[in-house]
């Protein structure tokens, strides 16, 4: 094991996490906080999470954090950001809360070119309300609500929040990573860097969504659910920098 791989980040508390085993929450904290610790920006960070397995994440990042209501995180993060424009404010959030509940706030804080950044999980499932079907829920996937699998018949096709969030003028910066491996990790890392570097330099909204695993939800292995999202979410949700804005 080489030494970055046993080194910590001034970013996290070092609070024993409680997640599910395998769930990929932990490492999304991590590179969130590396991120800001590369850029210098842990001292003026603050972090915007709602209700959902992240709910107490103001436990394990070593900033300052706010808890908003379910889907709200948004606006609580527009709120923050007007009042102190010289932080760096950001939101945590899942895609039942982003992607449903918080539809509208996420929506409108683009549109109006929000100075924030967003960071999107999308493990395509409620996890911890108790497994249910999410808007971003694959066709055919089951899940407590849909055990016969998602009828796109009756449901629709999963929402697709990157692509839209490319088209919306407000916003700087989208792009879709994983982390269900190492190298995808080290990827989702260096788009982290360029999204808090955009607000950074106050080019607007920016989103970065990473696919992430729900073992529990997924009833799956650890193991098992890192394949499954490789083989059956990747494809659906094709990783990538959806748009770059690019200096004038």
């Amino acid at each position: 094991m080489n030494a970055e791989a046993i080194t910590t980040t001034a970013g996290l508390t070092g609070v024993k996490t409680h997640y599910c085993p395998g769930c990929t929450h932990g490492i999304i904290h991590r590179l969130v906080a590396e991120s800001l610790d590369k850029l210098e920006l842990l001292d003026q960070a603050i972090g915007c999470a709602s209700v959902g397995c992240s709910i107490l994440s103001y436990n394990y990042f070593n900033l300052d954090m706010v808890e908003s209501a379910h889907g709200r995180a948004p606006a609580v993060a527009t709120g923050v950001k007007r009042v102190h424009p010289d932080k760096t404010v950001f939101t945590y959030q899942g895609d039942g809360d982003l992607a449903s509940i918080g539809t509208a706030e996420i929506v409108h804080a683009a549109h109006r070119g929000e100075n924030i950044t967003v960071v999107f999980v999308n493990n395509a499932i409620y996890g911890m309300t108790g497994g249910q079907m999410a808007p971003t829920t694959l066709p055919g996937q089951k899940t407590t609500t849909a055990p016969s699998g998602r009828d796109v018949a009756h449901c629709g096709m999963p929402l697709r929040i990157s692509e839209m969030f490319a088209q919306i003028p407000g916003a700087s910066y989208i792009a879709r990573c994983s982390v269900h491996s190492p190298l995808e990790a080290r990827k989702t890392r260096r788009c982290m860097q360029k999204a808090f570097q955009y607000q950074r330099e106050e080019r607007g909204f920016s989103m970065v969504e990473i696919l992430s695993t729900c073992p529990t939800g997924w009833g799956l292995s650890p193991v098992n659910s890192l394949e499954w999202l490789e083989a059956h979410m990747v494809p659906y949700y094709p990783l990538g920098v959806f748009k770059e804005q690019k200096e004038e």
